[in-house]
């Protein structure tokens, strides 16, 4: 991330076909190609959540990333919340 640019957080939950079709891989995958820090994870009612933090642009395109999300994902809605951050390094799959 460019110097002295501020870091933005946002929390995205992504509904639909989401589970099983390797969206939390791409999704770290697309994060570490942008420069995004944070992490994803599967949740119980068959969602996916995401938490990106970085530069406004490169967040912005995870959010982005996340409407279409992998080939065989077939996304119905995403809700995007912003969060303040917590100064997270990497990107990692969670349980």
């Amino acid at each position: 991330m460019p110097a002295g640019e501020p870091t933005i957080c946002r929390r995205v939950v992504v509904e639909g076909r989401v589970q099983g079709v390797w969206f939390r891989d791409s999704c770290r995958s697309e994060s570490e190609r942008v420069g995004v820090a944070g992490w994803v994870r599967n949740r119980w009612g068959g969602e996916v959540e995401a938490w990106f933090e970085g530069s406004e642009t490169s967040v912005e395109a995870m959010v982005a990333w996340c409407r279409h999300g992998p080939p065989r994902a077939i996304v119905t809605k995403v809700s995007v919340n912003t969060e303040p951050p917590h100064g997270l390094t990497g990107f990692r799959i969670t349980a």
